[in-house]
């Protein structure tokens, strides 16, 4: 497939020609989880979004260098400058070391993203190896002119930033709109103004995960680290930057400012971002009760679940919509998904076995949605007309497997392509009753009885049998961590 890619560009608001820097090359650096929990669908559709760009531009000829962080230091509560590490907060709940937190919901991170089919990055680096590089940038900063010490710690001046250039322009929001809708937080004397965001901060003696610096024993801010990584891996301009619609203010603004302000230049030539994922048309949350993790998708446990969805739903599901469109989860939709998407990959499986017909003559509707199907995913990589196209393809095998029409030997290659390159290529769809999916929905069931049976023997204080269950469930590489809110498992990769 060669055509031209066209895509979204949050910066310009508008769609454009992709041209990378270097011909035959792309850059991509993406925001990966900060991880203090277990993914949950918010995690799901990024992942999703961006291995089908890469899955995209590498079908289109590109040799793509994907990079995509952990953040494991320095994102504080409700993305402010202020409050508690999400991570040493998990790690005092839990009574672990926070790096114990960061490798464990990392390792969750991965199976799931694994589970979903999605391709691993070129590169993931983690904040905390990166924090002699961090310091460097910051101090970048302050020799140019765009930030100040204060206690200690080291901010962002926005001020001196907006004489020479402008703070806002990829969010579109204006100075007077941010500080009308900046909280009054704790600590926040230490800055000149409210909407000044921290680049290092000072540690408090009680805080765990802490480097030396020229101002302080801290840690870097949540913004910094993204801004340092991309041009470390990536370096000072590359193609893309993606991430959730919830990343947009502050935390790629204020990356785009550091960018300007460390290099002289924005760094980026497209922004993309997709959008946020909606629980029966209510934001998810974990206050509002509607939060909902992958694990708890794939096994049905969550109580507004009425039954478990397997993984290569969730993604069918996901791909449904277009990535810059809010999706609305409910158990209807996913049955719905469910139901198209074993449909679908039944045809893929008819598909293996078409033979082309020696009398037939051409079909003119086969190459018109190969054209069509192509079109739409290089046009902002618009999935759902993708798959819409996939279902009247799925419509002619169906037709030719009931004897209903014959197709010539280019057609029946155009089929194959349309099923082994677009839906499970490009699309990363699998199926699930040809072996893999259908054995780990057997391994989850047979591990889950074990479980089961170790908690009964825990209630009646046969402890020689639960200790022993656990033993020899660790020597087969299936860990098992005692929570709160029960046992939870996870197979290490071998």
């Amino acid at each position: 497939m060669s055509r031209n890619f066209y895509l979204y560009n949050t910066l310009t608001r508008k769609k454009e020609l992709f041209k990378p820097i270097t011909e035959g090359r792309v850059g991509l650096y993406v925001c990966g989880p900060t991880v203090y929990g277990d993914p949950h669908l918010g995690h799901a559709r990024p992942g999703i979004t961006y291995d089908v760009l890469v899955r995209l531009l590498r079908h289109l000829g590109y040799k793509v260098r994907y990079v995509r962080n952990i953040t494991d230091v320095g994102h504080l509560e409700h993305d402010s400058d202020n409050g508690e590490d999400k991570i040493e907060k998990k790690a005092r709940l839990e009574e672990l070391e926070p790096m114990e937190i960061a490798q464990y919901y990392t390792e969750r991170y991965h199976t799931a993203m694994r589970l979903l089919n999605t391709e691993s990055p070129s590169i993931e680096p983690r904040a905390s190896g990166h924090i002699i590089e961090q310091i460097q940038t910051v101090q970048k900063i302050l020799d140019n002119g765009f930030a100040y010490v204060s206690n200690g710690s080291v901010y962002f001046d926005v001020d001196a930033y907006n004489k020479k250039y402008h703070y806002g322009i990829l969010s579109g929001r204006s100075l007077d709109e941010i500080v009308e809708n900046t909280r009054t937080l704790d600590g926040q004397e230490d800055k000149h103004h409210s909407y000044d965001f921290s680049l290092w901060k000072k540690a408090s003696p009680e805080h765990i995960m802490k480097w030396p610096s020229p101002w302080s024993v801290g840690f870097p801010g949540w913004h910094i680290e993204c801004s340092t990584m991309s041009e470390k891996y990536l370096g000072e301009e590359f193609d893309i930057h993606g991430g959730g619609m919830d990343l947009l203010f502050p935390h790629h603004e204020c990356e785009l400012a550091q960018n300007f302000a460390s290099r002289g230049q924005g760094g980026v030539h497209y922004w993309m971002h997709n959008n946020m994922v909606t629980i029966n048309g209510k934001k998810m949350g974990k206050s509002l009760g509607n939060f909902i993790t992958l694990d708890e998708l794939f096994h049905g446990t969550n109580k507004t679940l009425t039954q478990a969805y397997s993984p290569m739903t969730i993604r069918f599901f996901i791909l449904q919509a277009h990535y810059r469109s809010t999706l609305d989860f409910s158990n209807e939709a996913l049955q719905a998904a469910e139901k198209g998407m074993k449909r679908m990959m039944q045809a893929a499986r008819d598909v293996k076995k078409l033979e082309p017909d020696a009398k037939a003559k051409p079909v003119a509707e086969v190459a018109a949605l190969k054209e069509k199907i192509c079109d739409a995913l290089c046009d902002d990589m618009n999935t759902p007309v993708a798959i819409a196209s996939l279902f009247d393809a799925v419509a002619l095998v169906n037709k030719v497997k009931e004897h209903q029409l014959g197709l010539d030997a280019e057609d029946t290659g155009t089929i194959k392509f349309l099923f082994d390159d677009i839906l499970c290529g490009i699309l990363g769809m699998k199926d699930e009753e040809s072996g893999g999916e259908s054995q780990q929905k057997l391994v989850d069931g047979l591990i889950g009885m074990i479980v089961d049976e170790r908690k009964a023997a825990k209630e009646d204080k046969r402890w020689d049998v639960s200790d022993k269950i656990r033993s020899d469930l660790k020597n087969l590489g299936v860990q098992l961590k005692d929570t709160a809110g029960g046992c939870e498992w996870t197979i290490e990769s071998r």
